[in-house]
Formats: structure tokens, sequence, C-alpha cells
């Protein structure tokens, strides 16, 4: 990727303090893009992040925000804003760990969390960066998602569910909006050694029966890498990917095929 791949302006990292979330960061800069993160309580990762993207020579800021109140959306993207002037991409990849289970366990409060974060908190997005992409003369959203849409994984529904849910907002965003030149696709995420990933091995929730069973299902014998999700990001967002929209980009090692 070329520096003018991307026009004047940053990318908005929602999650940028996650595990896949900082690789995609840090992708943008690499590409040559500069960065907003946004974190909701992890500071000091953001801010480590944020540092790692200025030591590459491009801009880069950290705003706090709870992405299911409207309020703190609004103010951390209009604080984005006044740092670097433009937003013209705004990725998507906050989310809790996800609670594995099947959906006749998952109890109403754990429903409705992950409905209130993933959908409800994206939808927060929309709706205070899509007046600043308007206003900017345009600009993109790339939406994390999961390969689940392909391949139902037992036990994952608190994330393919709401998920797909934002994969029809990120269609209706492309239809509704491509006349003000603003793009929306989708990178859907398979299993990616980073974030969540680690964190559920850590507790015993996979073991190496899931391994096996799961490694079946993929083409590539390996897991993926969080700056693979950051590429096929990269790609949907910058000049490259300028007649892209309302797509999808499996990055999953051919999980389901």
């Amino acid at each position: 990727m070329q520096q003018d791949d991307f026009p004047q302006g940053a990318v908005l990292v929602f999650g940028g303090s996650g595990g896949i979330g900082q690789a995609v960061a840090l992708t943008f800069a690499r590409s040559g893009a500069d960065v907003a993160v946004v974190y909701r309580s992890k500071k000091d990762v953001a801010e480590r992040v944020a540092g790692e993207i200025r030591a590459l020579g491009r801009t880069a800021s950290t705003h706090a925000a709870d992405v299911t109140e409207p309020k703190a959306v609004e103010a951390a993207v209009q604080a984005a804003l006044k740092e670097h002037g433009r937003i013209h991409t705004v990725v998507f990849g906050a989310g809790p760990v996800v609670e594995q289970m099947h959906l006749s366990e998952t109890s109403h409060a754990l429903w409705k969390r992950s409905i209130d974060i993933e959908v409800h908190g994206f939808f927060n997005v929309v709706q205070a960066t899509l007046p600043v992409l308007k206003s900017g003369g345009g600009g993109s959203y790339v939406h994390l998602g999961s390969a689940g849409h392909v391949w139902w994984p037992a036990k994952d529904g608190l994330s393919v569910a709401p998920k797909a849910a934002n994969e029809a907002l990120i269609k209706g965003i492309a239809k509704e909006e491509g006349r003000h030149n603003i793009r929306a696709n989708s990178v859907l995420v398979g299993v990616i050694e980073a974030g969540m990933f680690l964190e559920l091995i850590k507790r015993g929730v996979f073991d190496q029966a899931w391994t096996d069973e799961v490694q079946k299902m993929l083409a590539l014998k390996r897991w993926g890498k969080p700056e693979e999700v950051g590429h096929a990001a990269v790609f949907l967002a910058s000049s490259r990917g300028a007649y892209v929209t309302g797509q999808q980009i499996n990055v999953s090692g051919g999980f389901g095929v």
C-alpha cells in the first residue's frame, strides 16, 4: 500500500485496544493511514498502540468510549475529528469476550449484553459518524464480523447472531449512502491467534478435542494472524477497494468450505 491509498484524515478504530483491533490499527498505520484508537477500559493498551503508530511516522490519538452510550460515542468521534481534521474510515471491532454456550443455555442477561454491545453499539457508531463522513465528502465502514455466517459454529451464537444483524446494517448503509460516496463492507473473522481466542484457551474453554474438530473445517490447517484481518480491512477501506461496497471478505482459512 502507498500513502496516497488514503485521503487526508484518519481511520477511527472502535475496539482498537482489543487483540485483533490493535493489529488492525497498526496495519492501517503501516499502510500509510493516521489512526484514532477508541477503547472502553484498556487505556494503557490504547496508548501503547498509539505510540507504536507514531513510531511508524503516522499521527495517532486515543479516545475513551463505551459504545453502548451514544453521547460517549459522539464525544469520541468529535474529539477524533478535532485531532485529525477528517475521518475517512470507521472500523467497528468492539465487542466482549463471547461466552461459549448453546442458545438453549443462554440467559436473557447475556443475550441482552451481546445485542447492546454489538448491535446497538454499531448503530450508535453509525449514527455518530455518518454526518462526519458525509461532510468530509465520503468514506467507508469496515465491520469485523464472523465467519460463523458461512457455517454456524455450535456455542458461538452470542457472537454470530448479533453480528448477523450488523451484516444487514452494512448492506443497508451501502445501499442508502452510496449516493454520498460512502461505502460499507465486512471482514468475516475466523479463528485468529489473538484477543478472545487466546483468552478462551487460557480459561480452558477450547481444548485439544475442540482444536481437532475445528481444524477439520479449515482448508488452511493453521490459525489466522490478526494482521491478516488488518490486510483485508485496509484493502476494503483504501482506494484499491473504491468500487467495492456491501460485500464480505472471509478471512478464516477456508472455514466451512
